[in-house]
């Protein structure tokens, strides 16, 4: 899976940059930001390849199969334009959410594959793909992206990696989670370790508070 292997790569980069600065805590972990966005190909490439699937498709009047999950999507977000940014992250997050949970190496037949908020649409997904498409559903909201990350962690109870969305809301930190049905404040959570997380820009790796 990419979100184990790329935890081992940052975890052996990071040795070498540990005395670089740190700013807020996530889940009680200090975050040392960076910006060398390169070791994050999938990534970089979801952002790409979003740019070119995020266009409505046409004749949606078929009644046997829905092939318009793009065109439903942009009118869900329309319809949200009014609402409160606490509202529009709430009804986010239960969107996406409603979808299945499916394996990548299910899915596309290889290990790991970061999806497009199109294909997850499609396809379903696994954590990372709902992380994703409420990012970008919310960017295309208007909230400010660098208000945004995709937090790669160690979920300590269940013993396995997992991915979140976490958004910066009014001095708090919000968590968006497919295994959670509520938006929460990441200071309610206490069996998440967060190991990276990636924005736009930039990532950031984590460390225990001492």
């Amino acid at each position: 899976m990419f979100i184990r292997k790329k935890w081992i790569a940052i975890t052996a980069c990071c040795l070498s940059i540990i005395s670089g600065s740190v700013s807020a805590n996530l889940f009680g972990y200090k975050e040392m930001p960076r910006s060398n966005m390169g070791i994050f190909p999938q990534w970089l490439s979801v952002l790409e390849r979003n740019i070119k699937d995020n266009v409505p498709e046409g004749d949606c009047s078929g009644r046997l199969l829905n092939t318009c999950h793009v065109r439903n999507w942009h009118r869900f977000l329309g319809e949200m334009a009014a609402l409160s940014r606490k509202e529009q992250i709430r009804r986010v997050n239960e969107y996406a959410n409603t979808k299945k949970y499916i394996l990548d190496i299910e899915n596309y037949g290889i290990e790991d594959y970061w999806a497009t908020p199109k294909q997850f649409l499609y396809r379903n997904g696994d954590c990372e793909d709902y992380a994703i498409t409420k990012m970008l559903s919310l960017k295309r909201l208007g909230f400010d992206a660098e208000a945004m990350k995709i937090v790669v962690l160690q979920d300590t109870n269940l013993k396995i990696a997992h991915a979140v969305l976490a958004i910066n809301y009014q001095g708090d930190t919000l968590i968006m989670d497919n295994q959670v049905e509520q938006v929460v404040s990441h200071k309610y959570i206490y069996h998440y370790a967060p190991i990276y997380s990636v924005s736009e820009k930039n990532w950031c790796m984590y460390l225990p508070e001492q």
